[in-house]
């Protein structure tokens, strides 16, 4: 079942919903790393195919932070998290603030503790979200070492299409925004979550939501 369109509305509505699910598992656990209040606005999630990734986004030449991992566990699948280049710079400092007790901007960090700390905050929200998922089945999960890159939406989207398409040609999209405990009013940390399940593992999520 590879094909959105041979889904019928009812096992659409059940995997949106299992996506909606995981962006809250994944916003809690955030906000124990953080050691912040987060609220969490309602997620948009949607299944479509890999190749039209392009479409559901915004300004194909803006730069991102994304955040890789592939489950070989019981639900394989592939994940990524891709925040703005400026959200995730933010989320790299709030994170070291918990950390070190003191506020450092990005452009005084080395890259690779940059990185390292948006793989860490990748990490939690995916493994988090895969968590919910391997909850729901019985399942359990082992997750791969996160991979980090920076690069322009349009360039980061080829990449997605071209080495995870060969695992599967369905996405689950789940598009959501942060409010953090002391952040300036009305800032907002944007997140995006992209899990593209193996044919099998997608079958397995349908006969467990009794949609199959």
């Amino acid at each position: 079942m590879s094909d959105i369109a041979s889904f019928n509305a009812l096992q659409l509505d059940a995997i949106k919903e299992v996506g909606n699910i995981g962006t809250g598992n994944a916003a809690t656990a955030l906000s124990g790393l953080l050691s912040r209040m987060i609220h969490m606005e309602v997620p948009k999630t949607e299944m479509v195919s890999i190749y039209e990734l392009g479409e559901h986004y915004g300004d194909p030449l803006q730069i991102v932070g994304a955040v890789f991992v592939r489950s070989l566990g019981g639900f394989q699948c592939s994940l990524i998290f891709i925040q703005n280049e400026e959200d995730a710079n933010l989320m790299v400092e709030l994170l070291l603030k918990q950390q070190f007790g003191t506020f450092i901007p990005v452009g005084e960090i080395p890259q690779e503790m940059t990185d390292s700390a948006l793989s860490e905050v990748g990490n939690i929200v995916l493994s988090s979200f895969l968590n919910a998922i391997n909850m729901l089945l019985g399942t359990q999960h082992q997750i791969s070492v996160p991979g980090v890159a920076h690069d322009m939406l349009s360039s980061i989207l080829d990449v997605v299409a071209s080495i995870y398409g060969q695992m599967g040609e369905t996405a689950l999209l789940v598009n959501t925004e942060l409010r953090v405990e002391g952040l300036e009013e009305g800032r907002k940390i944007s997140g995006h979550i992209i899990l593209i399940p193996d044919p099998d593992a997608l079958e397995l999520l349908l006969k467990k939501l009794k949609v199959m």
